[in-house]
């Protein structure tokens, strides 16, 4: 009776996680999928506690409480520190995958060496290996997105890099076939260790070439490989949900990079091996060029007078929390009949769908909220375009300058419109390194100040204003 009833909680549970991923499709429905995730999760754990071979109750008991207090104070974590969260989850994810690999294979040494068949073995290598090189990959990728002063955050490459690390996953692939073959041989013993110290080791190596730029694609492919890390372990326990939600869990996380790898016009080879985000010389002749200042009040006269706003945030927007305020802008301009649309690039912050999130958050309207794709042709009837802490994602030099690492990447054509208003904190480069050469034009504007007080001034100024449209 208990395994019928496991067996249709399981069932229950895959079917809440398909809807999950499904809702989790459209802001609209994204708290439904929340919800769907927890109770398929909760049904998961109940399902899987309550059968006759688990003894050890006291241990889940602690292992669930030690995941709360763990759990409640990374779910409260602010948006801008979202990216680092959700590597530290899959850094989770990744180590639990590599325990239970190591215990399935130390237990069933123990029982005898006719438990470690072929398959079983295979599986156990499999995750073991995605595992831990997930664990530290993750630890290391949310180390430099948090800025740890320990951790480079631009990418650390040596003579001979990528030939390192593939004979370093190459070595432990030749002796995880091994052990397939010969799991209890005579170096099975010596062999287990060691790729568990190899998969350790590169995970690190993985990630140290990699820079900020790449930081939110490099998350979704650890993303994946915690979910393989997960397919594998449904394998070796002979448990159907894990394998269902390791494989919805890997493939999103593959299709997610595969978006994101479109958006900048880059491939995963390039991603994982080509040291992208290092800061880059500058051009001949670059520095004699110069930003042109607007004041707000200025800057607040010409939105007044416009048709068309067209308002590209960044992660300049995140980091400043000025969603709230771009919202009460919104609103002093659609309250004077002007038009204003929101510019969403799939790569825009730290993570996809971070720009939608904060604006959600904000009460913006779902439907202002355009992609890239479906704004840029209108961006050359746009009377203002509105940068606000958005860089490379704008810059023209994807299209114009061959030199450039951006080269080829997809952009929100901003430099289309016919007056852009930049609000910059800095002159600093954005993680590609380079200099915007869409804040050089003869059409643009820098607003130089944080995001939030900037967009607040320029809120009083309309308020100030009154008058319509």
């Amino acid at each position: 009776m208990i395994h019928h009833l496991v067996q249709l909680a399981y069932v229950a549970a895959s079917v809440l996680f398909i809807f999950s991923l499904h809702w989790m499709n459209d802001p609209k429905t994204a708290r439904n999928g929340v919800i769907s995730g927890v109770i398929a999760m909760l049904l998961a754990i109940v399902a899987t506690w309550i059968q006759p071979e688990v003894v050890h109750h006291g241990w889940i008991a602690i292992a669930l409480a030690a995941g709360v207090v763990v759990g409640v104070p990374l779910s409260r974590v602010p948006l801008t520190a979202v990216p680092q969260r959700t590597a530290i989850s899959h850094a989770f994810g990744g180590l639990a995958a590599g325990l239970v690999g190591t215990a399935k294979y130390y237990l069933w040494v123990s029982e005898g060496p006719e438990q470690l068949t072929a398959f079983r073995m295979g599986a156990i290598v499999l995750e073991i290996i995605l595992g831990y090189l997930t664990f530290t990959g993750s630890i290391l990728a949310a180390g430099k997105l948090q800025g740890v002063s320990w951790i480079p955050q631009r990418p650390v490459t040596y003579p001979l890099q990528n030939v390192c690390n593939i004979a370093l996953l190459g070595a432990a692939v030749a002796m995880g076939a091994y052990l397939v073959m010969e799991p209890t041989g005579p170096m099975a013993g010596m062999f287990f260790p060691a790729i568990i110290g190899l998969a350790l080791l590169f995970g690190i190596l993985l990630i140290i070439p990699i820079g900020g730029a790449d930081m939110p694609t490099v998350i979704s492919i650890l993303n994946s490989y915690a979910g393989l890390s997960a397919v594998a372990m449904g394998f070796v326990l002979d448990n159907k949900l894990l394998i269902i939600a390791g494989a919805l869990d890997g493939s999103s996380g593959l299709i997610l990079s595969v978006i994101m790898c479109r958006a900048m016009n880059r491939s995963f080879a390039n991603v994982l091996f080509g040291a992208f985000g290092q800061v880059q010389v500058a051009a001949a002749g670059s520095d004699d060029r110069v930003y042109k200042s607007e004041t707000v009040e200025g800057a607040a006269q010409v939105l007044e007078q416009a048709s068309l706003v067209v308002i590209i945030p960044g992660y300049g927007m995140a980091v400043a929390q000025a969603q709230h305020r771009v919202h009460e802008l919104y609103e002093q301009l659609t309250k004077r009949g002007i038009t204003v649309k929101f510019a969403i690039h799939p790569v825009a912050g730290r993570m996809p769908g971070h720009m939608n999130v904060l604006l959600a958050e904000a009460d913006v309207p779902y439907s202002d909220l355009v992609e890239m794709d479906e704004i840029n042709p209108d961006m050359p009837q746009c009377d203002v375009a509105l940068v606000i802490g958005a860089n490379d994602v704008v810059n023209p030099a994807a299209h114009s300058m061959k030199g450039s690492p951006i080269y080829g990447m997809p952009i929100v054509e901003a430099d289309k419109a016919k007056t852009v208003f930049a609000i910059k904190r800095s002159k600093n480069p954005g993680f590609a390194g380079i200099d915007n050469d869409l804040y050089f034009q003869d059409n643009t504007f820098m607003l130089f100040g944080d995001a939030k007080a900037v967009v607040g001034d320029l809120v009083k100024q309309l308020s100030r204003g009154g008058g319509g449209h």
